[in-house]
């Protein structure tokens, strides 16, 4: 990615800057998956904020397309229809954002990460995954996190197709990391066999972002 590439500065970014540098929301306390359902620093809420770059992408079913290249056996060129053609599922789940806001029992609904896996055949040398989205937004993921068994590429949730505030008509969803790791309005996946950190891992985000260890920043 150039400069030229990169997203619109915001006051969003430059305050996100800001809290990788002073650790804001950091608690240091432990919390385990099996012994409590909230990870450490989060709140829950019964809404769904809308966190973004300051820029919302007008893509439609109509126009969207998703590219999977890099190190796999088979690219693929997909319109919405092609997307949707595929085997479809529909999984529960918590999400949790590094701003400590989590929500409960989202259901969404769309195809599985493991099910494109099967389709593209990602070669042995393959070991990451960076996400792509329309806004210009970049998140790298760990093969082993992108396959995990709930994350899934998501246009819908709660029964309704994922709206544009929300990162539709198609966006990334893996529970087991903080929602930064989510690509909204995805666009492109590229797989790669070396790691690159994306838009808030070069910002002082952690490359990982696991929320029960509270791996909100790079020295986490």
């Amino acid at each position: 990615m150039t400069d030229d590439d990169l997203p619109p500065d915001s006051k969003l970014t430059r305050s996100k800057q800001r809290w990788a540098r002073e650790g804001k929301f950091l608690t240091g306390r432990i919390a385990r998956p099996e012994e409590q359902r909230l990870p450490p620093g989060q709140h829950l809420t019964m809404d769904w904020p809308v966190l973004d770059l300051g820029v919302t992408p007008k893509v439609t079913r109509d126009s969207w397309r998703l590219d999977v290249y890099g190190a796999v056996e088979t690219p693929l060129f997909w319109n919405f229809a092609d997307f949707t053609a595929q085997p479809q599922q529909t999984f529960v789940s918590d999400i949790h954002c590094v701003t400590t806001w989590s929500r409960y029992d989202n259901a969404w609904e769309g195809l599985s990460t493991r099910e494109l896996l099967a389709a593209c055949k990602p070669k042995d040398d393959a070991h990451f995954v960076v996400l792509h989205s329309h806004d210009g937004y970049t998140t790298n993921l760990a093969l082993e996190d992108f396959a995990a068994e709930d994350a899934l590429l998501a246009h819908a949730w709660q029964g309704q197709p994922i709206d544009g505030e929300h990162g539709g008509p198609v966006r990334l969803i893996v529970p087991h990391l903080y929602f930064w790791k989510s690509a909204k309005w995805l666009q492109r996946i590229e797989f790669v066999t070396e790691d690159k950190p994306g838009y808030w891992e070069v910002r002082g985000y952690h490359n990982h972002g696991d929320p029960w260890l509270e791996q909100r920043y790079s020295e986490d």
